[in-house]
């Protein structure tokens, strides 16, 4: 028989127990599995999840690249973030303003002509056919209209047209309007510079696709301020004397930086499309002119730098001097001889075509060229107009160059060379950069101090008994010269037509600015007794232009000259007398 231990175990109530464990356990290994199940299929979703939140934060980050998908596709540019341009003194002259541009995909277009009717309501600017046209084609990205206002974008989109869809774009605008269009130059509606400082410096204003760096304000040498006195005086000038145009240039003569460049007519920047090609044109840096008797500075610095010609020597201008078929004479004849100071403050033509001949052409060329007057201006602008010098050069090119007739040069370069010459004799560069403040020229010396003073004594005596007398800025010690040019027409000089400049320096014993001043046709008043010349028309606006700017540049009114000009310039021991011909 069994033991009866082993029927405890094995039947009647032990035995159902050990049924019971059984299913127990059953049940628990199903529990098991479904748990497990259920979180396989948890952790699933779970990823699906971070996938899909992970796309919407990379979307979202992306802004406007992200959105340029269909630009790329359909060959379009979406215009991108520039860096601001501020005037030395932080004023904003150009920056960014965030726009929204209307695109469509034509294969998701229902209809393209109930939309065609619908957007050209909206936005009656644009032609209805030539809408048609972009939505009937077989494209998936099409330009609707760039830069919308807020207005429109409300509009637009209220019309609930499918296929259409906004993009942001970056638009640049520029607060300051006309008064520095031409240094600030415009982009296009990319955002890409198309003139002045914003396309010649593009790559360092533009950002590159992808680029989210922001980058520094580009910080010009511009004065807003005295930009805007220039502008004024000029604008009333125009008007005053009926002139067709007219430029200037403020500029420092230690360092070449420009402060104020003014070009007249000027434009909008925001509508280019209405603004015609003279006022677009820049005649401060592209515009070359020959600049009449202002060139007699040169020459005569050139004269006694090279030591052909001294303060005391006497030149013969008793009568014109002929040369073939050409006549040279003095507008304000004193038919005697004249001493050096003389030539300059009487504008002696025949005296500055005698006094060049003693230097000669190959010297005079030189000269000319080492102060920059006959290479291209190297400007941080796209307009930079390229001097016009004679070839070949003859003796009768030097007689005229003399005076200013022959050559054509830009007003910037003519007020830095000048600069060159009265801030001790060092060659300046002409800059719209304002990162070298309160650093001197550090370029080759043009000429001596000795030279440089002579000059500046000179320019001094020409406002204070020349014809640079209306120039005066009481208690600013202006130093100046008068320029007038008959301007150059099919059959040769125009008598009639005539540009009137003048460059003035001050204070004239040390030269903190340069100041230049031309009209291009002013025609005479009553009370310039009908002249239209340099000393009746553009003397008065460097005059008042100094006024006015002087305080602002921290120039005080005063100071003591050491004696009168004229008691400096002309030694009283006996001169030269050069009469060669």
């Amino acid at each position: 028989m069994s033991d009866p231990h082993e029927r405890l175990f094995t039947g009647g109530l032990p035995a159902r127990l050990a049924n019971s464990a059984h299913l127990e356990g059953a049940r628990k290994k199903a529990v098991e599995t479904g748990r497990n199940r259920l979180v396989i299929v948890a952790a699933v979703f779970a990823c699906a999840f971070v996938v899909l939140a992970g796309r919407l934060v990379h979307l979202s980050s992306m802004g406007d690249a992200g959105s340029a998908g269909p630009v790329a596709e359909g060959g379009g540019d979406i215009s991108l973030a520039r860096a601001e341009i501020v005037d030395r003194n932080g004023v904003l002259l150009a920056s960014d303003l965030t726009t929204a541009s209307l695109y469509a995909n034509p294969l998701q277009v229902l209809d393209a002509a109930e939309a065609s009717d619908k957007i050209s309501r909206v936005l009656p600017e644009l032609d209805r056919g030539e809408l048609f046209s972009k939505l009937s084609a077989p494209n998936r990205f099409v330009w609707i209209k760039r830069h919308l206002t807020p207005r429109q974008q409300h509009a637009v989109n209220a019309l609930g047209l499918p296929g259409f869809a906004f993009l942001e774009e970056q638009k640049r605008v520029y607060p300051q309007g006309n008064l520095v269009a031409h240094i600030v130059g415009y982009t296009g509606v990319d955002n890409r510079g198309l003139a002045g400082i914003e396309k010649r410096l593009d790559e360092r204003l533009g950002a590159a696709a992808g680029d989210d760096g922001a980058r520094p304000p580009l910080r010009l040498s511009v004065d807003v301020r005295v930009q805007h006195v220039l502008h004024h005086q000029l604008a009333l000038a125009v008007e005053k004397y009926r002139a067709i145009g007219a430029t200037g240039v403020v500029l420092d003569a230690d360092d070449g930086q420009i402060l104020a460049s003014v070009s007249l007519p000027d434009f909008d920047p925001h509508r280019v499309d209405r603004a015609s090609a003279d006022s677009r044109f820049n005649r401060a840096s592209l515009g070359v002119y020959e600049m009449g008797s202002t060139f007699k500075i040169f020459t005569v610095a050139m004269a006694l730098e090279l030591g052909t010609a001294d303060l005391a020597d006497r030149i013969d201008a008793r009568k014109p001097l002929r040369v073939a078929r050409f006549m040279i004479r003095d507008d304000h004849a004193q038919e005697r001889w004249l001493s050096v100071s003389e030539v300059f403050t009487y504008s002696s033509n025949i005296g500055a075509a005698r006094m060049a001949l003693e230097v000669g052409a190959e010297r005079q060329r030189e000269f000319l060229e080492r102060i920059g007057l006959l290479g291209r201006a190297s400007l941080e602008i796209a307009e930079i107009g390229r001097p016009i010098a004679p070839d070949p050069w003859r003796k009768i090119s030097t007689m005229t160059v003399a005076f200013g007739h022959g050559i054509a040069v830009t007003p910037i370069q003519m007020a830095s060379a000048v600069a060159s010459l009265v801030n001790g004799g060092t060659r300046v560069t002409p800059t719209f950069i304002a990162d070298r403040r309160g650093v001197r020229a550090t370029g080759e010396r043009v000429v001596s101090d000795k030279t440089s003073q002579a000059i500046r004594l000179l320019m001094r005596l020409n406002v204070v008994e020349g014809t640079g007398k209306k120039a005066d800025a009481p208690g600013y010690f202006v130093g100046g010269k008068t320029g007038t040019a008959e301007k150059v027409g099919a059959g040769g000089y125009r008598r009639k037509a005539l540009r009137s400049s003048f460059i003035g320096v001050f204070p004239a014993s040390k030269p903190r600015y340069v100041v230049l001043a031309m009209l291009d046709e002013p025609q005479g008043t009553k009370e310039t007794f009908g002249f239209a010349t340099a000393g009746w028309t553009a003397a008065p606006v460097v005059g008042r232009v100094i006024e006015r700017a002087a305080p602002l540049l921290g120039i005080e009114i005063g100071g003591e000259e050491e004696e009168e000009p004229s008691q400096r310039v002309d030694p009283g021991r006996k001169g030269r007398q050069l009469a060669s011909f």
